[in-house]
């Protein structure tokens, strides 16, 4: 599974783990990523979408209809 949102474009961050003893090694910070299904009227069809958390919550207030067509302003394909 691809770590990377369709309509916010959030990606893994990298950093280190810092020891006790102050040994650095390479860590990954993901996002927390889901797979969402939702009924798409216009095309009267679902589609099913790879989206953080924070995506959820943004189609949740400007709607499906135009998360999906924001999505593919950016060249996203659904």
């Amino acid at each position: 599974m691809s770590a990377h949102c369709q309509l916010t474009g959030r990606q893994p961050g990298f950093g280190n783990n810092i020891s006790h003893s102050h040994r650095r090694t390479k860590r990954r910070f993901d996002p927390n990523i889901q797979h969402k299904r939702y009924w798409l009227p216009s095309e009267n069809r679902y589609v099913r979408l790879t989206l953080s958390t924070k995506g959820i919550k943004t189609v949740d207030t400007i709607g499906i209809e135009a998360a999906v067509a924001r999505i593919r302003n950016q060249g996203g394909k659904i």
